[in-house]
């Protein structure tokens, strides 16, 4: 790695093609500046972005969430996932008010400059949510809490970051920063944040290098990332590695520890109620499936409660959250958020300030869309508690 005029680039010369790597040292005004400069003086045949075209839309366009349909993404069982993808935005608003410059705005000013040059360019990074896809698939039950909870944390924090802190962020881009602080708090996942992405953007970069008309390409990503996008594209030009990365574009399936822990659950709680019919009869085993639907209804409906949910649906949590719990497949979240959100209907207003209202928990429960996914996360929360004590209660009456 080099630095020539105070930028952080690598030149590579491989199988007659050149390709300037070019590491964004700062999120800041001279990084754009040094981004747009390298592109005019190099003037290749084809520039590559570290973006997807998710996000360089959610850049782009100011009106992409208002499109959104909260009851079809609860529906569609991507409740959890919005969240996520709502952290990672509101993280960016957060960068962008304290730094001064939005995120990412460097990669914008790559596209631009390539559009006023007439250069073609590529976004040559994976989907954000697919990555999250993938990460959440290769998380045991345990390593899910952590996730969960470190997301919230970023969501909600209000601690300032230190003038240390945000000298260090201007290291980096702001994704590349929550990926791996995400893959130091969980090892488990770390070749699905950071490995898999370097090995993704090598094989896209060399894909879109084989399009410049002049064999020269300039790719444009975080300091960071530099030296895997080498490594990997040494490897894939001298044929030890291969540029096919279909493999990295599909979701993972859930590991087997998720699969038998979605299934675990309900067939225990069933054996043990069948148990108190077989030692007693039916009197004990009602006197046992009681106590289990008010454990379960009680915490999922408390779980919306504290989520100031509408009356209605802290009721359809509370008669809901049994049938979630023996249908893994539903989950109490599907029929709370969808009532709030039809009791409720989020508001135009609400989709315009998405990423501000994520910020603040204040924020969350005043806007609508937040609030529907509140109410889903809480009363699924609330119901899964429930099940995990009911257990316990259930084989006390059981020998008792």
């Amino acid at each position: 790695m080099t630095e020539e005029n105070g930028e952080t680039r690598i030149d590579l010369r491989l199988a007659g093609r050149d390709i300037i790597l070019v590491g964004t040292a700062h999120i800041s005004r001279e990084s754009i500046d040094e981004t747009r400069a390298i592109i005019q003086r190099e003037q290749p045949g084809m520039v590559c972005v570290e973006l997807d075209s998710g996000r360089f839309a959610s850049m782009t366009q100011k009106d992409n969430w208002a499109k959104l349909d909260i009851v079809n993404v609860i529906r569609g069982g991507k409740g959890f996932l919005l969240i996520a993808n709502l952290v990672l935005s509101s993280f960016q608003h957060r960068l962008g008010n304290e730094l001064g410059v939005k995120p990412g705005e460097e990669m914008h000013a790559a596209v631009d400059t390539a559009k006023e040059l007439g250069i073609p360019y590529s976004f040559c990074d994976r989907e954000v949510q697919l990555t999250l896809r993938r990460a959440w698939a290769k998380c045991g039950f345990w390593s899910k809490c952590k996730l969960i909870a470190g997301l919230l944390n970023s969501a909600f924090t209000t601690e300032k970051l230190s003038e240390a802190e945000i000298e260090n962020l201007k290291k980096q881009s702001e994704l590349d920063g929550m990926m791996q602080d995400l893959a130091d708090y969980l090892p488990e996942v770390k070749a699905t944040l950071i490995d898999e992405r370097d090995r993704y953007l090598a094989a896209k970069i060399w894909e879109n290098s084989a399009k410049s008309e002049n064999n020269k390409t300039v790719a444009v990503a975080g300091a960071g990332h530099l030296e895997g996008l080498k490594k990997h594209i040494e490897l894939i030009a001298n044929g030890t590695e291969g540029a096919d990365v279909s493999d990295l574009e599909t979701s993972l399936p859930p590991g087997i520890s998720g699969k038998i822990l979605s299934w675990a659950l309900p067939v225990l709680i069933v054996a043990i109620i069948a148990a108190g019919f077989f030692r007693a009869g039916a009197d004990l085993s009602i006197e046992m499936l009681v106590n289990w639907l008010l454990w379960n209804g009680s915490l999922a409906a408390a779980g919306a409660l504290i989520a100031f949910a509408h009356p209605l649906a802290i009721l359809v949590s509370f008669i809901g959250a049994p049938v979630g719990t023996l249908s893994p497949f539903i989950g109490v979240g599907l029929f709370s958020g969808v009532t709030q959100a039809l009791l409720r209907r989020p508001r135009v207003e609400d989709a315009e300030t998405l990423t501000e209202s994520i910020t603040s928990i204040k924020g969350v429960y005043k806007n609508r869309i937040t609030h529907v996914l509140l109410v889903f996360f809480l009363s699924s929360l609330g119901g899964m508690i429930g099940n995990i004590i009911s257990i316990p209660s259930l084989a006390g009456i059981l020998f008792h």
